[in-house]
């Protein structure tokens, strides 16, 4: 994405510089859950899955990268990096049912998040960042579908770690917003 349309950063109103602060958190975190999944299935279908979509959460992670300045970005990294770790690689121990209801749970979280911002873009007036913010919602929504294509039924512990992963997420965002 051709970033040098984009308005600067350093012009975001305070709510909307918190949330691609959240944003970038976010894509951190979800490049490091995939490669927790690398880093443990040996399953080919689902190490073809996580490759995949890791590709695509890279590109969007190097959008934040480039378009934030250092002082804009997330504090806590470090921290978003090892639970998206963290996460993938349960999920994998778990098998590709775990996988697939572990992504469905993410990416519904997010979707609704990218979502949440829409209004907010369109009064901003960037048109490239609501159109990237938009992309982004898109392909997330795919690696929904697409994990909720192939997830079997839950078992109850199963649905209790995807309560986990919802509900973290969303305390993630609300930290990432601030720090």
């Amino acid at each position: 994405m051709n970033t040098a349309s984009l308005q600067s950063a350093s012009t975001l109103p305070a709510h909307l510089a918190g949330e691609m602060r959240s944003n970038h958190a976010g894509e951190t975190g979800a490049v490091w859950i995939y490669k927790g999944v690398l880093a443990v299935s040996r399953d080919a279908e689902i190490r073809a899955f996580a490759e995949h979509h890791l590709a695509t959460e890279e590109t969007h992670l190097g959008f934040f990268e480039e378009w934030l300045t250092s002082r804009q970005k997330s504090l806590l990294l470090p921290l978003w990096r090892l639970s998206g770790f963290i996460l993938g690689a349960v999920s994998a121990l778990g098998g590709r049912n775990w996988v697939y209801a572990s992504i469905e749970a993410v990416e519904t979280f997010v979707v609704k998040h990218y979502e949440s911002q829409y209004a907010a873009l369109e009064a901003y007036g960037d048109t490239t960042l609501t159109a990237a913010i938009h992309q982004f919602c898109d392909d997330e929504a795919d690696h929904r579908d697409e994990a909720g294509g192939e997830a079997e039924g839950q078992s109850s512990l199963l649905k209790a770690w995807c309560w986990v992963v919802g509900f973290g997420s969303e305390q993630a965002v609300k930290i990432a917003r601030r720090v």
